[in-house]
């Protein structure tokens, strides 16, 4: 087990895989299945400030080697994530990562703040593929000075939590992203969120989603995730988390080669709950090899 240990920031994960935010829930859901501590971590769904309702329906829509959601990123919001999901987390062993997002930089600056404090939270991955109310609406990850600023007010804010930028695949410079969150302080980048895309029935000539557009992940994401990581991963100094259409060990070790050193599994949790289980197995079976995959 001590090989496949990994250090992301301040954090020592016991093995590199974990949930994709939106995919695992809070991991309460995933209990049943097996032990969470066998987790590298818990990456929860993502949290805002306060409770937000979501998408209209039809918010999911299943294609072929794809997955869109529009789910609208439905939560509890910070108040009862701390009075109802905190204490499950004191009971486990695994490092819980918690997904947050906001609308205003006042926002994401509360929610930093306020987890800080917890003990039990271990690292935070910010979701800047979120709309800035106060830029019109452009989505925080797109705009380089708003990005860094951010970034840096929340590792100053959050100073005892390893701080995680999970980034868009819709940034139109990678590198130059990659870079200013490394200035700006990040201890790690996810790569990548979901892309943005639509569905349509032909036979009703109508959408298929109730907000229209959704994100899209899946299998078919791999190859542009895997160009992603290894931009990252040739331009920054800073830890690579993989994310992006794995569903098996040799996916894990292609994202390993491309320069990652963890990985996020996301819309395959949906039809095997068991799948992080079965890969971690098969790393510690396979340990020999998928060192030879790290750089």
């Amino acid at each position: 087990m001590n090989k496949l240990k990994v250090k992301i920031g301040n954090l020592e994960l016991n093995n590199p895989i974990m949930p994709a935010s939106g995919t695992f829930g809070y991991g309460k859901e995933f209990a049943q299945f097996f032990d969470l501590n066998n987790l590298g971590a818990i990456v929860t769904k993502g949290l805002s400030l306060k409770p937000k309702k979501g998408n209209i329906p039809p918010r999911i829509f299943e294609g072929e080697k794809y997955l869109l959601n529009s789910i609208g990123l439905e939560n509890i919001g910070l108040k009862r994530f701390i009075e109802d999901i905190i204490p499950f987390y004191e009971t486990l062993k695994c490092k819980i990562i918690v997904n947050f997002f906001g609308n205003s930089e006042e926002e994401y600056y509360k929610i930093a703040e306020e987890l800080n404090q917890l003990d039990s939270i271990a690292g935070l991955e910010v979701n800047v593929s979120c709309p800035n109310v106060k830029k019109g609406a452009i989505e925080f990850g797109t705009d380089l000075e708003v990005l860094f600023n951010l970034i840096k007010n929340i590792k100053k804010i959050a100073y005892k939590k390893t701080v995680i930028v999970k980034i868009s695949p819709m940034t139109s410079n990678i590198k130059d992203t990659g870079k200013v969150i490394e200035e700006a302080g990040a201890d790690a980048i996810t790569a990548v969120n979901t892309f943005k895309a639509t569905a349509i029935d032909s036979t009703s000539s109508n959408f298929i989603l109730g907000n229209i557009t959704g994100g899209m992940s899946g299998i078919c994401l791999k190859p542009i995730a895997l160009r992603i990581v290894n931009e990252l991963y040739n331009n920054i100094n800073i830890p690579v988390i993989g994310a992006g259409g794995i569903t098996r060990i040799e996916d894990v070790e292609e994202f390993f080669i491309a320069g990652a050193k963890a990985v996020q599994i996301g819309t395959a949790n949906f039809s095997n709950p068991l799948i992080m289980l079965e890969i971690i197995n098969n790393l510690k079976n396979k340990i020999e090899r998928v060192e030879t995959c790290y750089h």
